[in-house]
């Protein structure tokens, strides 16, 4: 039932009904005309343009449950032969109203949303003629369930955001889902729909995702998509189409693939968020198919998370990631950016090559990546490429996209082949040096009204520009690992960084497709500045004897993406290290040396047992204890250790608002969720910071 609205007043959304004439659809069809066949069609329409969703408060509930009930009784009487619900161009239905939602105050408030909504999606389930959902736009939460309570499903294949993403919010699916989806799409695919997805960074589906996993039954074109969908009705009515569904899995089936992605959510969460919880108890019950029985448990569970602190929380994070990272706090004005036709990339490294393939994806210009030898060329090519293969052969793109990519990505070792471009990005080894160099040459070739700009996660980019002709020319560009996921990017404004500079880099952002964060040239800017001091803290505490395992469990009450080892094994010992000691450099001694992680990076020793990337579940090894305890002592327990880690984090936070490195707490809020993956149910890291009395 999720959903986003502009203010906590309802945009109520109305249910206009009119009746279609199916016949012609049937004689052109060669069916014969025989006796009238009459569908009576809802559109859901809030009056408001295309931009502004439609949601379902309790006005717009009632409003459909009024639409329906006349449209049944006239189903009844024979005047109509199917019911259809469709939205307006680019929406069909976004769900509840959730700030509304998040105004309520007591279970029985919030109990009486949950039954509205089941006593409004009854009436299309029991209708006593087929029932059809015309998906014309986004289709979440409820908008989802709503579609789901219809007998048949089709939808425009431009759309983008279809799903059940209320766990991702501290809610579960309150109208049904729960009890529905596996019966359209079978108990696997509702674990991944319900669960698996809303955790996977609130994974939505395409149409054509969506017509595969069978949530869908047939994709159309958006020209005359109304049309077709009438057409196809028409097909299924008079039995020329006809529409399966698969059979309900085994009980013992069921309830083995419900405690597998149950484990699969403890060794993630360790109990820190009661939605997924509460939605994976939800789907086992569902496998006794009592539809009764399912829908009085949501009611009980939705109560229960409406009115949670986790619920509030997350709809803080919500806020901040939906309105806060499209209206960046601090950006120029827009009308400052240069046109940017053309990019070249100082290096074709890992980093690199993921940035040109991002720019040519989503700007659609030239970019040309500059190594020193065709050697690293042809393998950052060849990254592209492959990538643009896996995007071919899962459906993301066609063959005239994927052509278009690889086209627009060119390598060369020559320095002056970069010399056109509107904006070069340095995406070389982390070393100041190594990158003032870069610079040094780049100047030497480039227009002087090419933007230039640095990829660096944590170095002085004031520094970086401090010997060039042109340092307003300089800005940061802090894009975050892996490229294509990250929604996060850091715009640095270093000292004498102009407005064209720093207004295109915003522009830049934007147009591939991410949330930008003003942030001011302070080492480390904010997330890894972040990051690197809580880890520093988990390697302090092996160093005063704490145990490995211990210090492994002491974060899990966060429920972060990943543990402590399996994030420092994910950056890489050696780039830690190298982070570490460049913060300490320039921030101090609250950024520790740690012997063990020195040792461990000479070894070449992991901190997890795994093959190939690491992953939150790869185990950590409990041998890297040998490395550690350079201090003595009897180390800490997990409590001291977590409130150790909150006190540290305070303490960060309170220094960076003093330097002014973010205009205000809600901006490190929105750049720990986008960059860190901080979890929504702890509404940011300010306000977890602020309940548990550390800051």
């Amino acid at each position: 039932m999720s959903a986003a609205t502009d203010t906590p007043t309802e945009r109520v959304t109305h249910a206009l009904v009119r009746d279609v004439d199916l016949t012609p659809f049937r004689e052109a069809a060669g069916s014969g005309a025989g006796d009238p066949l009459v569908l009576g069609l809802i559109t859901l329409d809030n009056g408001e343009d295309h931009t502004k969703p439609n949601t379902l408060g309790p006005i717009g509930m009632a409003e459909l449950r009024t639409a329906l009930e006349g449209l049944l009784e006239r189903a009844r009487a024979g005047e109509v032969h199917a019911i259809g619900v469709t939205g307006k161009p680019f929406h069909f239905a976004a769900g509840a109203d959730l700030h509304g939602a998040a105004s309520i105050r007591t279970t029985s408030d919030a109990r009486a949303i949950a039954r509205q909504g089941h006593d409004t999606y009854r009436l299309l389930l029991d209708a006593p003629v087929p029932t059809f959902a015309f998906v014309s736009g986004v289709a979440l939460g409820g908008g989802m369930e709503l579609a789901l309570s219809c007998s048949y499903r089709t939808v425009m294949s431009s759309v983008r955001n279809l799903g059940l993403p209320e766990v991702a919010l501290g809610l579960i699916p309150g109208w049904g889902g729960t009890f529905l989806a596996p019966g359209v799409v079978g108990i696997e695919k509702a674990l991944e729909l319900i669960v698996g997805n809303p955790l996977r960074n609130n994974k939505q589906l395409t149409a054509p995702a969506a017509a595969e996993m069978g949530l869908m039954d047939v994709v159309l074109e958006p020209a005359d998509f109304l049309a077709e969908s009438l057409r196809w009705a028409t097909a299924v009515l008079t039995g020329a189409v006809e529409v399966s569904r698969p059979e309900p899995a085994p009980a013992e089936h069921w309830a083995a693939a419900v405690e597998a992605v149950r484990a699969q959510v403890d060794a993630r969460l360790h109990g820190a968020a009661p939605a997924p919880y509460e939605a994976l108890d939800l789907l086992a019950l569902s496998a006794q198919r009592d539809r009764e029985a399912s829908f009085a448990a949501e009611d009980e569970a939705l109560a229960r998370l409406l009115v949670s602190p986790e619920f509030k929380a997350s709809m803080h994070a919500f806020d901040l990631t939906t309105r806060r990272a499209k209206r960046p706090v601090g950006a120029p004005s827009s009308d400052e950016a240069r046109p940017v036709r053309s990019v070249g990339i100082a290096g074709a490294g890992l980093m690199a090559s993921q940035l040109a393939l991002l720019l040519a994806r989503r700007m659609k210009v030239p970019v040309v990546m500059r190594d020193l030898d065709d050697e690293r060329v042809q393998r950052g090519l060849g990254f592209v490429a492959a990538e643009v293969d896996k995007l071919r052969g899962q459906g993301r793109i066609g063959d005239d996209e994927a052509n278009r990519i690889t086209g627009l990505v060119t390598g060369t070792t020559d320095l002056a082949d970069l010399a056109d471009r509107d904006l070069v990005i340095e995406a070389v080894f982390e070393e100041l040096d190594v990158k003032k160099r870069v610079f040094a040459e780049l100047e030497q070739v480039i227009s002087p009204e090419t933007i230039l700009a640095t990829n660096t996660s944590a170095l002085s980019v004031t520094a970086m520009a401090a010997d060039l002709a042109h340092p307003e020319r300089v800005v940061g560009l802090h894009f975050f690992n892996p490229v294509a996921q990250m929604p996060l990017v850091e715009v640095v404004r270093a000292e004498r960084t102009d407005d064209a500079a720093y207004a295109t880099a915003f522009a830049v952002a934007k147009a591939c497709g991410k949330s930008a964060i003003a942030v001011a040239d302070r080492p480390g800017f904010v997330v890894n500045r972040l990051l690197v001091r809580m880890l520093g803290e988990v390697l302090g505490s092996l160093e005063d004897g704490t145990d490995v395992e211990t210090a492994d469990a002491a974060l899990r009450p966060l429920g972060l993406p990943m543990g402590p080892f399996q994030l420092l094994q994910l950056v890489g010992p050696a780039v830690a290290e190298h982070v570490l000691d460049t913060l300490r450099e320039n921030l101090g001694e609250r950024y520790p040396t740690s012997p063990g992680l020195r040792r461990m990076v000479t070894e070449g020793a992991p901190f997890v047992v795994v093959e190939g990337r690491p992953t939150a579940a790869s185990p950590v090894d409990p041998g890297i204890a040998r490395y550690f305890g350079s201090r003595g002592g009897h180390g800490q327990t997990a409590d001291e250790l977590l409130a150790r880690v909150r006190d540290a984090l305070a303490e960060e936070v309170r220094l960076m608002l003093e330097e002014k490195v973010v205009t205000d707490a809600a901006d490190i809020d929105l750049a720990m969720i986008l960059g860190a993956g901080w979890p929504f149910h702890l509404g940011g890291i300010t306000p977890y910071l602020q309940r548990t009395g550390a800051l």
